[in-house]
């Protein structure tokens, strides 16, 4: 077994451990499912010391023949293998995911207290059905693994979200995402039909009309654009922040809207490289709209929540103008953007979560003079806003110069509109945090000190260390996405 299986199921495995321990012993439920999280973790980085970055090639390969499924309806999986494997693109996302998972862990340690083991159990099915995304090498098998990820998160919305909308926001979030893939399964189809394979290392080599192309782009565009999420499809992201726990939060943020750009980057690109260019028009378009459009909404926002929600939305349009840029700076600042955003943008919904832990509303209004009764809670948040405006010395400013550079070399104005979105970025980011930290106290609401445990500091230490190594030194990581990303232009020229 290679180590990209290894760490695909040992989640599962601790799903089965969970099935074995009695729902009343939560202590142990929570243990067994941190040390599952933990080591597949440690396992993800041995990924990342053993990559061999002079190379664009797939590694760690594992194979599973279709031949074992037989046959369903008359169709034959015989013909299907499918393959598992890791590049520069992956490798970063599959790390980022069990990072994130033993975080969604702690978070809850104290504050979930109904289906404590159902819980675990989503968030552990969850880690490895991301994982399984990131890395499948197979078109079909993508779109079953792309899609299965709705199904726990739905659940983790639906069951232990925070407020009385938790059930709206569930099926909006459900039905939103499920109904875009319908055209993606549909163009799977029709690829299958016409070269017999869903083998994406064939694909890769395969050539298509350019009529063709154009319809099969717009058809992975219609599921892909949802997910990141682009206007006018981002309604469903807002809602399900604010109705989701904090631990949702986190994964919806750091995760879940990367599957959007990532299947850009591994399909959409070097698949269909005429309609690429033709539609390049359009995805600079729709960001620089979404950019602006929800940089202004934000600060129009009183919940604390949608503001870093729709926030997200303008940092995620950011990375699509890069993806498009087409050139080796941009596509590898959005790569940084995304794992930098998977950072930052969780980390403020756990300092938020903080929040609402002790005081039980996200409401502006209530907070005010935060930074005299949580001076290192206040020291952590500005630290964070900082780097969601792309300060220099963190991760987004890294992600954000070379998508700016990129998008430069190709359209002078819209990389300027999209710079406009820095300047307003500043403006919301700043206003939160003066009216959170500073300001007079209001002693009917906030009127204890209630600083930081332990066990929120040792969770939100790794995000800032995190973001200061990308921000100083992204060498480590530039280096192990610069063979693939040249492979991936190379594709699609």
């Amino acid at each position: 077994m290679s180590l990209i299986s290894t760490i695909l199921f040992l989640p599962l495995v601790g799903v089965l451990i969970l099935f074995f321990v009695p729902n009343w012993k939560t202590q142990l439920i929570r243990r067994i499912a941190l040390n599952t999280s933990l080591l597949t973790f440690l396992m993800s980085l041995l990924l990342w010391i053993e990559f061999d970055s002079s190379t664009a090639r797939f590694q760690f390969l594992e194979t599973v023949a279709g031949s074992h499924f037989g046959e369903t309806a008359g169709f034959s999986f015989s013909s299907l293998n499918f393959l598992f494997g890791v590049d520069g693109i992956s490798l970063f996302f599959i790390i980022l995911t069990t990072f994130l998972i033993p975080i969604c862990i702690l978070v809850s340690w104290t504050n979930i207290q109904a289906y404590v083991k159902e819980y675990c159990i989503a968030f552990l099915i969850l880690e490895s059905l991301m994982i399984a995304v990131f890395s499948v090498l197979d078109l079909l098998l993508f779109y079953v693994f792309f899609e299965s990820v709705l199904i726990p998160m739905f659940v983790i919305i639906g069951v232990w979200g925070s407020r009385e909308r938790k059930i709206r926001a569930a099926y909006q979030f459900f039905l939103y995402t499920l109904l875009g893939s319908v055209f993606m399964l549909l163009a799977i189809l029709l690829i299958y039909f016409q070269t017999g394979t869903t083998d994406l290392e064939i694909l890769y080599c395969s050539n298509f009309s350019e009529t063709r192309q154009i319809f099969l782009w717009l058809a992975f565009f219609a599921s892909f654009a949802v997910k990141v999420p682009m206007v006018p499809v981002h309604i469903w992201l807002p809602e399900a922040h604010v109705e989701a726990p904090t631990a949702g939060s986190v994964i919806l943020a750091g995760i879940l809207l990367k599957l959007g750009t990532y299947g850009f980057l591994r399909f959409s690109i070097p698949l269909f490289p005429f309609a690429t260019f033709y539609f390049t028009p359009l995805i600079y378009t729709l960001s620089v709209i979404a950019i602006i459009y929800t940089s202004l909404t934000t600060l129009r926002q009183i919940d604390l929540k949608k503001i870093i929600a729709y926030s997200s939305v303008a940092h995620m349009n950011f990375v699509t103008l890069g993806l498009f840029s087409l050139n080796t700076q941009g596509i590898e600042g959005s790569l940084l953007l995304m794992l930098s955003h998977g950072l930052v943008s969780p980390a403020l919904f756990l300092c938020i979560g903080i929040l609402y832990d002790r005081h039980k509303t996200r409401l502006l209004r209530y907070y005010a003079g935060c930074g005299r009764t949580m001076p290192l809670f206040a020291l952590l948040f500005v630290f964070f806003t900082m780097a969601n405006i792309s300060l220099p010395g963190t991760s987004s400013f890294i992600g954000e110069f070379l998508v700016l550079t990129g998008t430069y070399q190709n359209n002078s104005f819209v990389a300027m509109l999209a710079a406009t979105g820095m300047v307003l970025g500043a403006a919301y980011a700043l206003w939160l945090c003066n009216r959170l930290i500073y300001g007079v106290i209001k002693p009917h609401f906030i009127n204890e000190w209630s600083d930081v445990t332990r066990r929120e500091f040792w969770m939100l230490a790794p995000f800032v260390i995190s973001i200061i190594w990308m921000g100083v030194y992204p060498e480590p990581f530039l280096d192990a996405l610069h063979c693939s990303v040249s492979n991936l232009i190379s594709h699609g020229m």
